[in-house]
């Protein structure tokens, strides 16, 4: 049984990414060339969702270079290109940078729950 381990988006700067993909709204999976295999999911749990709400940039041009910035944040404002959900009781945006010499790539993710349950996004080595 293979067991996965949580990454902060930092421990992929250097990498090159050989694949990436989005699998359905809610996980993003990338290999690189050192054999390895990240997965960008939400563990869901009871009262939440936590999907990606938008990508800028397109995936497959982060395919064939070394990423020079892999970086995440997140907050709980509003952006104000999104109309707000006015049925949402808590909320967290996670916006994940990743960057080549030739590519740049921000993927936003929505977390809403009733307050009570994570609405991080993780990324496992599997």
């Amino acid at each position: 049984m293979n067991e996965s381990k949580y990454i902060d988006a930092a421990a992929l700067l250097g990498k090159t990414v050989t694949g990436i993909s989005q699998i359905g709204g809610d996980r993003i999976e990338i290999t690189t060339d050192d054999g390895k295999r990240y997965v960008m999911f939400h563990s869901q749990d009871c009262c939440e969702s936590v999907d990606v709400h938008d990508i800028e940039g397109e995936l497959q041009s982060l395919v064939g270079s070394p990423l020079v910035v892999a970086r995440e944040e997140s907050d709980e404002i509003w952006p104000d290109d999104v109309e707000k959900n006015e049925y949402c009781e808590s909320f967290t945006w996670s916006r994940y940078f990743f960057e080549t010499a030739t590519a740049k790539v921000r993927i936003r993710w929505l977390g809403e729950s009733n307050g009570y349950y994570s609405e991080s996004v993780q990324i496992d080595e599997v």
